[in-house]
């Protein structure tokens, strides 16, 4: 089986299936807001795509979203998962966010399935857990790490070509003792100075 790992929207990758994880915002947003009942999420690469939609829907949605962590002026909601924890406020939520709507729209159009994950923290798992039960699942090898050493270890996993052991988050231990630091990898990001 063959992996390839893109690291930004920028780098498109062709595949017949594509996994987009957004560690920071998008996918645990979208995932909390269908669990809440949002019927649909509609993604939007650009502030004015996702207005202009707004425009067009009315009533039936609201825009969510924000630029470098900024919520964008003039939208509804941001794009944080834990607003999307009550109930729906529109039948659609239009969401636009610096990388990881623009992540799946760059996978949509490249691959013929597109799938989200989650790397979802406590928060907001309990209300995702009531919805999904056992099909809800969670790496073991997470407990104890925060979001970027997960990121990192799901890096590594991918590198390695080795899977994560996955088991239902209902009655699974989430919280623990922190593992070891996971080993530097060099060679992998170019950092631009």
């Amino acid at each position: 089986m063959r992996v390839d790992v893109a690291f930004t929207p920028a780098e498109k990758v062709s595949a017949h299936v594509g996994i987009v994880v957004d560690v920071i915002r998008a996918t645990s947003s979208i995932a909390q807001a269908l669990a809440s009942g949002y019927e649909r999420v509609l993604c939007c690469a650009e502030i004015d795509e996702a207005r202009a939609l707004r425009e067009e829907l009315g009533d039936e949605a609201v825009v969510g979203g924000e630029r470098n962590a900024i919520v964008v002026d003039g939208f509804d909601v941001g794009a944080s998962p834990r607003e999307f924890a009550g109930p729906p406020k529109a039948r659609t939520l239009i969401l636009t966010t610096t990388n990881g709507t623009r992540a799946i729209l760059t996978a949509a159009s490249e691959c013929d399935v597109v799938l989200l994950g989650s790397i979802a923290s406590a928060k907001y798992v309990d209300v995702l857990t009531e919805v999904f039960g056992n099909r809800l699942l969670f790496p073991s090898e997470f407990v104890g790490r925060g979001d970027m050493s997960r990121g990192g270890l799901l890096l590594r996993c991918v590198r390695a070509g080795e899977e994560l052991t996955y088991v239902p988050v209902a009655g699974a231990v989430r919280h623990g003792a922190r593992p070891p630091r996971l080993p530097p990898i060099r060679g992998i990001l170019k950092y631009a100075r």
